[in-house]
């Protein structure tokens, strides 16, 4: 087979393996695939057909190479590369993050992964907003201030970095006073929420929450 015929095989494999979406927005309330619940099953296919995929990133562009090991031929997938600038993040877990998104978004487009349109969860429906709810009095616990970028929050790295995370974005979602505002807080902070989802779950759990009721305020 050629390598496009290969790879369509491999489509179609992978198309008929179950796989579970083990990630979960619960402020925006989908389930998405994270690497490890495809990555997997994909190399098992590619092993099978005589295929290798091979991520690369440059300063302006990432790639996924797809190579026929039996014929040298290659199929090439691109994306432009993105960036973090997280506050209280290093460089090099900003890169991180960064990397990571890309090499899922590249694998998505390659095996034709369907998904839930994250956007227009995150957007909601097009219905007027309700009138704002009674704001509500911020907590006497201090918090980090808020960052001259509208809703970005500002935290400092070390022992209470995940404390001062949510501490920020509650006093963040207290300023609200609209549904877009939650979902901007959400969106603009969306990478240092991913980190927290990654190194406590639980915490991020709770705050997804919070971030749930915000948004039913309005």
């Amino acid at each position: 087979m050629s390598v496009h015929k290969k790879l369509m095989e491999a489509r179609i494999r992978l198309q008929n393996t179950k796989l579970n979406k083990s990630g979960h927005n619960k402020f925006a309330g989908y389930k998405y695939f994270e690497l490890g619940d495809f990555v997997p099953a994909i190399q098992t296919i590619f092993a099978d057909l005589g295929l290798s995929g091979i991520v690369s990133y440059g300063s302006d562009m990432a790639t996924l190479t797809i190579h026929d090991t039996e014929t040298e031929k290659e199929i090439v997938i691109t994306s432009p590369m993105s960036s973090a600038a997280l506050k209280g993040c290093h460089e090099v877990q900003n890169l991180g993050a960064v990397e990571t998104y890309i090499r899922r978004y590249l694998w998505v487009t390659a095996m034709e992964i369907v998904e839930h349109d994250a956007l227009d969860a995150t957007l909601g429906s097009s219905e007027p907003e309700k009138k704002p709810a009674p704001k509500v009095e911020p907590k006497a616990k201090p918090a980090p201030d808020v960052s001259d970028t509208p809703w970005g929050i500002t935290v400092k790295e070390g022992d209470t970095w995940k404390e001062s995370v949510v501490l920020g974005a509650t006093k963040a979602l207290e300023l609200a006073k609209s549904k877009a505002d939650v979902v901007e807080i959400f969106k603009i902070n969306r990478a240092m929420f991913e980190r927290l989802s990654t190194e406590d779950r639980t915490t991020y759990d709770e705050l997804m929450e919070i971030f749930s009721e915000y948004k039913k305020k309005f």
